[in-house]
């Protein structure tokens, strides 16, 4: 009888074995998976965007480096008087003709200090007073707002003479494609 228990015992572990996966020599029944083993979940790439054809790009004629055309991006600009506009092309118009000239520099940081502030005043002046806060909040929002240009501009200044012609070309050409 002890051998018939023995036998049936041997085959019982010999029919589980079959089903289950083989033990290594450890006492532990669940073999812990190996750090190699173990995947760490890939990070997403960014979708590619559909490559497009590139653009020709006329040279001007001041052969100034010629960044080319960003793709359409989300913008906010504004809206400035037409006298400013046509200082703004007066402006370019000169530099672009005699890049060499050494007043373009003080000319080109003059452009920009009004063009920040007519900026200012579109992007913030604008907004309160269509909000009609009142008259003190509108005079110490400007006050603020003036303060803020005189900063901008003074760094600006400084940074904008001290350009060679090449650079000034550059933003030259910069102003040119926002407007």
């Amino acid at each position: 009888m002890a051998t018939k228990v023995a036998s049936t015992a041997k085959s019982t572990a010999q029919k589980t074995a079959a089903k289950a996966p083989a033990k290594s020599g450890t006492k532990s029944a669940v073999k812990p998976a190996s750090k190699s083993a173990v995947k760490k979940p890939l990070a997403k790439k960014p979708a590619v965007a559909p490559a497009k054809p590139p653009v020709a790009v006329k040279a001007p004629a001041s052969k100034a480096p010629v960044a080319p055309k960003a793709p359409a991006e989300p913008s906010m600009r504004f809206y400035h008087s037409r006298a400013l506009r046509e200082k703004t092309h007066a402006v370019l118009e000169a530099l672009e003709a005699a890049p060499g000239h050494p007043r373009h520099g003080d000319a080109l940081a003059d452009l920009v200090t009004e063009l920040i502030e007519a900026g200012m005043d579109y992007y913030f002046m604008r907004a309160l007073k269509q909000a009609k806060v009142g008259f003190v909040t509108e005079q110490s929002a400007r006050m603020g707002m003036s303060g803020a240009v005189k900063l901008i501009s003074s760094v600006n200044r400084k940074f904008i003479v001290r350009m060679d012609k090449d650079q000034l070309l550059v933003v030259a050409q910069h102003i040119r494609e926002l407007g």
